[in-house]
């Protein structure tokens, strides 16, 4: 069976044949392994023998990616950009991994293509190459076969028939040669090659284009997305894997897990204390969502949009964000970087380092590309937030409604559960009779097993009654971090008076009149009452600490025994004594109880500056 796998590529006795899918890094690690697994003499290319030197020399650079450019003659109409062919010189190109072993390895290397002035792509949406895992790659291209359609009449096809001639005249030459060409071209070589095998074939008259000087260009880092094939992040872990002399095999999803993380350690870094929290599990969650999200696309592997998408929707759009930047990133530091001029490039496009803008074409095209459009909040300019913060009217100020319900609904329930903890304090068990109460008392009834005695549960009728909160979200809370302490008073009687302390708004423009902030705790009345600002209250300035000025103002304005305490840990004894004064009870509530990302959205308060925000504050306020 091994044999007839091996005869699938075989063209003759001396040319085996590689058909690839170009810029696949899963196709590129197929070449190397089968170029390294057979001893061959010569190392055939479909590019134009042009391109030699200039290709060769450039892969001398890697890993800094670079391109190859070819600018094509004749008129160009009107102020239509010149059209230029180019070789992209990447790491996880199969043609241009499969040269860069034959220059370590001293093999003979020939570009066998045509010489063309104007290049004509032949692209075509092909399986996804990671099944090459699963698959050899000749069952791959067997079953790729019946799909693929003839190439177009004209240049596509006098090329095919160049190089199987290039082919013959190699085979005079060397012992052993490998091709390295594109699955959509390999049936096609193949036929060529045997037609000019049969006794009665006249040959072709193809002559190669007389053509420009080429020309080496190194590549703006911003714009490497467009050039390489993988995503630059996971390109540059096939070089450090490379210079590490470390696997590459599963990179292609082992590489994504790792962009993941990239991702999550640059968001955290960028937002701080404003971060979401993106455990282990959200990541899981995440990964389901871009193995759902790809399958749908029938595909095995997933693209920047799919993952971008799943982020947006799992994580939010600050690190959808942040996974789109680190996708573009190309995290290698080459310490002198190629000697040549700088090109930025884009979908089929570029700008040349004089600014000439000029159409690109690729001689090693993958399957096509298009633009796919994700709405994300993006981070606003540095100048956009000096002027925000120059025309902000420190005169007045108000909060964002879609957060104040936020906040009270979540108020209401940290009721509910402070209600729930004094109950649990007035429970009382009781030796069954005639009625089993509230329940039967488990622990007290195996407490009196040998006795055969069965106790039940008797809750109280009335929990109580609450109506004020403290909720510190940072203690111990540094006076530094928090330096905007405010007391705001309800608009209806469907909010709470409140009082707070937070950091500085000013520092955070997101939007024109739209600040943002982080509680580091704050305090609910409710039903709202009017009251002076507790943060120049005389009558609390016996406290030390803001989360004991909050505790006071509590006691102080509350007309209920206890009063609901939300933070990490227990209140200590000086926080009891504290209450005490005021004939007040805490009732403690741990933090632990809600998740991380609740906390944080709830910790999170955009400050308007003005009532007429609101009608455009929306667009400008995406949770992060």
């Amino acid at each position: 069976m091994a044999g007839d796998l091996d005869r699938v590529f075989a063209l003759g006795s001396r040319i085996r044949i590689i058909p690839i899918i170009h810029g696949s890094a899963d196709c590129a690690v197929e070449v190397r392994r089968r170029l390294l697994a057979r001893r061959f003499d010569c190392l055939a290319v479909p590019l134009p023998p042009s391109f030699q030197s200039s290709v060769e020399a450039a892969i001398d650079f890697l890993p800094s990616p670079c391109m190859v450019t070819q600018r094509a003659t004749g008129y160009v109409l009107g102020d239509a950009p010149a059209t230029l062919s180019y070789v992209p010189i990447d790491p996880c190109q199969g043609v241009i991994a499969a040269l860069r072993l034959a220059l370590q390895e001293r093999v003979r290397r020939a570009f066998i293509d045509l010489e063309t002035d104007r290049f004509q792509p032949v692209s075509r949406t092909l399986p996804d190459p990671y099944a090459l895992k699963q698959a050899p790659l000749e069952r791959f291209a067997a079953a790729v076969l019946p799909s693929l359609g003839p190439l177009p009449a004209g240049q596509p096809q006098n090329r095919v028939e160049w190089m199987a001639q290039r082919l013959r005249e190699l085979e005079r030459r060397y012992e052993s040669i490998v091709l390295v060409c594109s699955l959509t071209d390999w049936p096609w070589i193949v036929n060529a090659y045997l037609d000019q095998n049969a006794p009665t074939a006249e040959p072709d008259e193809v002559e190669p284009d007389e053509v420009e000087d080429v020309q080496a260009w190194r590549v703006d880092p911003e714009s490497l997305l467009f050039l390489l094939g993988e995503l630059p992040f996971v390109t540059a872990l096939h070089e450090r894997a490379r210079a590490e002399l470390d696997s590459d095999e599963n990179l292609t999803v082992d590489g994504i897990k790792e962009l993941l993380i990239a991702a999550r350690t640059a968001y955290n870094a960028d937002l701080k204390d404003r971060a979401r929290k993106i455990p282990p599990l959200l990541l899981s969650q995440l990964l389901n969502y871009v193995r759902n999200l790809t399958l749908l696309e029938r595909r095995l592997t997933p693209d920047l949009y799919t993952l971008v998408t799943a982020a947006k929707q799992t994580a939010g759009d600050q690190y959808a964000l942040h996974l789109a930047e680190t996708a573009a990133t190309y995290p290698i530091s080459n310490p002198e970087p190629p000697p040549l001029p700088v090109v930025k490039v884009g979908i089929n496009k570029g700008r040349l380092n004089d600014g000439e803008l000029v159409k690109l074409v690729s001689r090693l095209p993958g399957p096509p590309v298009q633009w796919r459009s994700c709405k994300l909040s993006r981070r606003p300019p540095f100048a956009d937030r000096i002027r925000w913060r120059m025309a902000w009217n420190p005169f007045s100020q108000c909060s964002w409604p879609p957060e104040d319900e936020q906040i009270e609904q979540f108020r209401a329930h940290l009721f509910e559960r402070a209600r729930q903890v004094i109950g649990a304090d007035l429970v009382r068990t009781e030796k069954f009779t005639t009625s089993v109460r509230d329940g039967i008392d488990i622990r007290e009834t195996m407490r009196h097993w040998h006795d055969g005695e069965i106790h039940v549960r008797i809750l109280p009728r009335s929990q109580g009654r609450l109506d004020c909160a403290v909720m510190l979200f940072d203690s111990p809370a540094e006076p530094q971090k928090y330096p905007w302490r405010t007391t705001w008073f309800a608009e209806h009687k469907e909010e709470s008076t409140l009082a707070f302390f937070a950091s500085d708004y000013r520092r955070e423009p997101v939007g024109p009149g739209i600040c943002l902030a982080t509680y580091g705790g704050a305090m609910f009345l409710f039903p709202p009452l009017p009251i002076p600002d507790i943060w120049t209250d005389p009558r609390l300035d016996f406290t030390e600490t803001l989360e004991e000025r909050l505790i006071a103002a509590a006691c102080l304005h509350s007309a209920c025994r206890q009063i609901a305490l939300l933070s990490t840990a227990a209140p200590g004894a000086g926080w009891r004594r504290l209450a005490r004064k005021f004939r007040k009870t805490l009732v403690h509530v741990s933090l632990s109880n809600f998740s991380d990302a609740t906390i944080q959205q709830l910790r999170m308060v955009h400050v308007l500056n003005g009532r007429e925000i609101r009608s455009f504050a929306a667009h400008f306020i995406r949770k992060s």
